[in-house]
């Protein structure tokens, strides 16, 4: 958690304390074609499977560009 004063107020930067707020969304793009995994919530493991399922099926297609997003809140500390 990062902690700064803003406009004479101190302040606290971190998860989105929300319901329903997702800890992370995974996906993956292949290098090669293009193609996008489904995009998961909270669990990378059907994004790492489908990596290995879309390589099994195009053997030259071996790399791949991970992506997580999480979601930040700011609030009084």
């Amino acid at each position: 958690m990062t902690r700064a004063i803003i406009k004479a107020a101190e302040w606290t930067l971190g998860r989105e304390p929300g319901e329903g707020a997702p800890q992370a969304i995974c996906s993956a793009v292949c290098m090669d074609c293009g193609q996008e995994a489904p995009a998961s919530d909270n669990d990378r493991a059907p994004v790492e499977m489908w990596a290995l399922k879309h390589t099994g099926l195009n053997p030259s297609h071996r790399q791949y560009k991970a992506m997580v997003e999480t979601y930040w809140c700011v609030y009084p500390a």
